[in-house]
């Protein structure tokens, strides 16, 4: 037996004997080695113990995300859905306005009319989609994109639309297309003998016969270009409508406007006369394009 060993005293508070507790060295080596390994041990389950607690919070942490992203990816491709239905509700009204419009051809009538409904885009999306998520995502982004760029379009083809109407609506404003005075036509436009000797002349417009000092209007916007008096046609006004188009008022008895004003369709220029070459109370209504004298006729309703 070693002699190595260790004494334990123990002395009591009240009077009394001590008591001597006498340990092996190598019991008290081993319940050392014992009592730090239960030390260690605890130590290490402690940590093991809540390092595993940490990864379950993590993990529902994690999964409640997943399911509010799995919430969210839903309600994308709901709106991504909607959004190619109205894409498509605006593919129609365009072609529709473009018939009207007369800016398409047969072809896209053709697919206006053509019968049946777009296909659910939320359809598409997961008949193309795996289960994963990033796959998901990375296919929505491009419908998103595919969408977008026909948005684009779209607001392009407005756009073009919008600028073309503006113009036939400026042209139809333009275009002198109502009768500057009621009476009846005396004389058409063309050939016709002349009231002076009877020779062959061309007539640039028509004649219009009404009673004296009767009201001359515009038949259409524009900006008085010309007032003056000319020895053929007398007391004249010629207004410009611009896109190539005015028109020219002859015998009047006098004129109300002056150049450069604006005239809107149906406003007072002036009164019926019989100035100038003329043979009695009646209107010289001349319409010219680019300068070219055209039947009035023409334009008239």
């Amino acid at each position: 037996m070693s002699k190595n060993f260790y004494t334990l005293l123990i002395l009591p508070k009240k009077d009394s004997a001590a008591k001597r507790i006498s340990l092996s060295g190598t019991l008290v080596r081993g319940v050392t080695v014992f009592v730090m390994g239960l030390v260690l041990f605890m130590m290490y389950f402690s940590y093991d113990y809540i390092h595993i607690r940490r990864e379950q919070v993590e993990l529902q942490r994690l999964r409640q995300q997943t399911g509010e992203q799995r919430r969210q990816i839903d309600g994308l491709v709901a709106k991504v859905d909607q959004f190619a239905d109205k894409m498509d509700e605006l593919r129609q009204v365009d072609r529709k306005i473009r018939i009207l419009a007369k800016l398409v051809t047969g072809k896209d009538k053709n697919q206006l009319l053509g019968i049946g409904g777009p296909v659910s885009e939320e359809n598409r999306l997961r008949s193309q989609m795996v289960a994963d998520d990033k796959t998901m995502i990375v296919e929505i982004g491009r419908h998103v994109d595919r969408l977008m760029n026909d948005a684009s379009s779209r607001e392009q083809s407005f756009a073009d639309l919008l600028a073309y109407l503006q113009e036939k609506k400026s042209i139809l404003a333009a275009t002198p297309s109502s009768w500057p005075v009621m009476g009846w036509v005396t004389s058409e436009f063309g050939r016709r003998l002349s009231p002076f000797g009877g020779e062959v002349e061309i007539h640039k417009g028509i004649d219009i016969a009404t009673r004296f000092g009767r009201t001359v209007q515009a038949p259409a916007d524009g900006i008085i270009a010309e007032v003056a008096y000319k020895q053929d046609v007398g007391t004249m006004v010629r207004i410009d409508h611009g896109h190539g188009i005015s028109t020219l008022y002859g015998h009047l008895s006098k004129a109300v406007v002056r150049v450069g004003t604006t005239v809107r369709k149906g406003e007072r220029i002036g009164q019926v006369g019989n100035t100038g070459r003329s043979t009695g109370s009646h209107l010289h209504y001349a319409v010219m394009l680019n300068g070219v004298a055209v039947n009035p006729r023409k334009y008239l309703n």
